[in-house]
């Protein structure tokens, strides 16, 4: 690595991983999307706990800084220590009182269960109101706003989003359909999509096969895709004309959907509100 491709700064890692995703393997791959999608995590767990909490064992981490630059574990966590101490350390208090992690949260007792989601919420929300940039909120907006019709891929685990968003863009009188696949139809449901429409994919890590091929069959035909995701190595972000990051925390195998709710209910509400101003 020369002197001008040193890692230098939380961004500048990012751009990074970004930009070497296609050489990681897929361990390291892992290890690059846990550690954007928990950057406070990495910034204050030690390896070991870090390794337990992205499912791999401790060297596949210390391997993973080394192919980033780094001397060693120690110094890739000062960039997220860093990030952390700087600007938004009122955002790190507010997070350090949220009580014990979610991971280690009884399963068993279903009151645990309760609360561990709850607190899975307001961790993913206090996330979420600082990575939001303001300017790619509005952008995104715009874009919807120009598009004739909005059609919304979304599958599995991010399905009840995409359906809420069918519904809440119906409900501002924005034209509006949701890409199922109902009998494997999902070309020519993107085949239907016009030139002045937009393709909406929402999808999160384990990434649906089906929502990713949507946007490349979107994209190859030169149609607007915008996407709701997790992180800048989610495989739609290079297909996307916007991006929107959500990062959500997990509870087992579930995932908080509060989040990408909220997001999506911005983005309805501004949006309305702008048709409405444009009607005047």
């Amino acid at each position: 690595m020369t002197p001008s491709e040193v890692i230098r700064d939380y961004e500048g890692l990012r751009a990074a991983l970004v930009a070497r995703q296609s050489r990681l393997s897929r361990r390291l791959q892992q290890v690059a999307r846990f550690f954007l999608n928990h950057p406070e995590e990495v910034a204050i767990n030690t390896l070991v706990r870090l390794a337990i909490l992205a499912q791999v064992p401790p060297p596949t981490i210390t391997r993973f800084a080394k192919e980033m630059g780094f001397q060693g574990f120690a110094e890739l966590q000062a960039v997220f220590r860093e990030r952390l101490l700087g600007p938004r350390l009122p955002y790190a208090q507010r997070l350090a009182g949220q009580g014990p992690e979610v991971q280690d949260t009884d399963l068993s007792d279903p009151g645990h269960v309760f609360a561990g989601f709850v607190q899975a919420a307001v961790n993913s929300l206090l996330r979420l109101e600082q990575s939001v940039d303001a300017a790619d909120l509005a952008a995104f907006i715009d874009a919807l706003s120009a598009s004739e019709v909005v059609h919304v891929a979304a599958a599995r685990g991010a399905f009840g989003i995409g359906a809420y968003a069918v519904y809440g863009l119906s409900s501002i009188g924005k034209r509006a359909h949701l890409i199922d696949n109902l009998g494997a139809m999902r070309g020519a449901q993107v085949g239907a999509v016009g030139p002045q429409d937009a393709v909406l994919v929402i999808t999160f890590d384990d990434y649906t096969p089906e929502t990713v091929e949507v946007a490349q069959i979107a994209r190859e035909r030169g149609l607007r895709v915008l996407a709701i995701t997790d992180n800048a190595l989610s495989p739609v972000v290079p297909l996307a004309e916007h991006v929107l990051y959500v990062t959500e925390a997990r509870l087992g195998h579930f995932r908080s959907q509060v989040p990408a709710m909220v997001v999506c209910q911005s983005i309805i509400v501004s949006l309305g509100r702008r048709m409405a101003m444009d009607m005047k």
